[in-house]
């Protein structure tokens, strides 16, 4: 779900061209699979395409393709971490969630995992990401159009 809003949000921002976004699980079991269906409807429901959408598996190769890894808990923090082949690369890895202007002190840092639930759950998911992807496309714009330090001078 938060690969689909994402691009939508970044597409939206004009960011689309200047940001790579991929998606993947940390286990293989759904390897090629479309999104669950209810997830998909979710989506579909509130305006997005989940059509494109496969799922593929995470390993240690990510690292190198991207900048950053995000990650909906701390479960997949500590199983990613663990595929980082550097301290730096671990440093890379960061709770989606972090980016959620509308997380409140104390408040639970994971996205829940709706898919042992019914419906309302994957509603509630599509909340959280919408406005987590809302705050990590500002931090992206931020970033992007921030002045490099020739610039500066």
């Amino acid at each position: 779900m938060a690969e689909v809003v994402l691009a939508d949000r970044l597409e939206a921002a004009g960011l689309a061209d200047r940001v790579r976004l991929s998606s993947a699980g940390t286990g293989g079991w759904h390897v090629g699979d479309p999104m669950d269906e209810r997830a998909a409807t979710t989506l579909a429901d509130a305006g997005y395409d989940p059509t494109r959408h496969r799922a593929r598996q995470l390993d240690g190769s990510w690292f190198a393709a991207h900048d950053a890894l995000l990650v909906m808990d701390a479960d997949n923090l500590r199983e990613v971490s663990a595929l980082a082949p550097t301290d730096d690369d671990r440093a890379r890895v960061l709770l989606f969630r972090t980016f959620d202007p509308g997380r409140g002190s104390g408040e639970d840092i994971d996205v829940p995992d709706p898919y042992f639930g019914g419906a309302d759950g994957f509603a509630r998911v599509l909340t959280v990401v919408e406005r987590t992807a809302d705050g990590l496309v500002d931090a992206l714009r931020s970033r992007l159009t921030a002045p490099t330090a020739a610039e500066a001078d």
